[in-house]
């Protein structure tokens, strides 16, 4: 292993530390996913029956939602992580950390993949939504067996990419003391210069992002109607 502490001398010294920063990188990731998860997934099916000529027509709900989407994707992540920094602290009691961390992320993912859903929706062929609806299926039915089986493998592909968008945020989270191995990447592998520490954090990051993609594409296939 001589070769091993001569390539990553800094590494080897830290094992323990990569294995935290991982799991707090995780621990974003999920927690993260799973709550901007539904509440994109509720938004998105929102904006799409409450569209001008849609199932549940309402004006009000939609430029309300549709500006609120607008807006909060408008804002760069850092400056919404110091924009919302007082809420983060009424919520979890402090804005630095990796479960404070996770409260700016839900609130920069959840109208990314509102959008995401809302475009993937929206491509569902107008014909099947009719037929659905020629025989008398109430919205619930439709939005449930049409609008979501018919477009599931296109929604998995959509949460691939909002994932993906997840993990590359919690890397900048954790630069600005959010934990996890962006933190560690910063604070010990570029202010102290130990180039291998970046090197094996990036190569972490990569292995979760290539990961999430090569389960994301078999599942899309899986459940492909096409």
């Amino acid at each position: 292993m001589d070769w091993l502490a001569r390539i990553f001398p800094n590494v080897v010294t830290m094992p323990e530390d990569f294995l935290i920063a991982t799991g707090q990188t995780l621990y974003m990731v999920l927690v993260t996913a799973i709550i901007s998860g539904i509440l994109g997934l509720i938004i998105g099916i929102t904006l799409v029956v409450t569209a001008p000529g849609k199932l549940l027509e309402n004006h009000l709900i939609y430029n309300l939602l549709d500006k609120l989407v607008n807006l909060f994707r408008s804002i760069p992540f850092v400056i919404l992580l110091a924009i919302i920094s007082p809420l983060t602290r009424l919520i979890v009691g402090t804005s630095i950390g990796t479960t404070a961390a996770i409260v700016p992320l839900i609130i920069g993912v959840i109208p990314f993949y509102a959008r995401q859903v809302q475009n993937v929706l929206l491509d569902v062929d107008g014909g099947i939504i009719e037929a659905a609806q020629s025989v008398g299926a109430s919205p619930m039915s439709i939005i449930l067996h049409v609008y979501l089986h018919e477009s599931t493998a296109e929604l998995i592909r959509a949460s691939v990419v909002t994932l993906i968008s997840v993990i590359n945020l919690t890397a900048m989270a954790g630069a600005i003391g959010g934990g996890g191995l962006g933190n560690l990447a910063i604070i010990i592998g570029y202010d102290r210069f130990e180039n291998d520490v970046i090197f094996v954090a990036l190569l972490i990051i990569l292995a979760m992002v290539f990961l999430i993609q090569l389960i994301g594409d078999k599942l899309a296939k899986a459940v492909d109607h096409s």
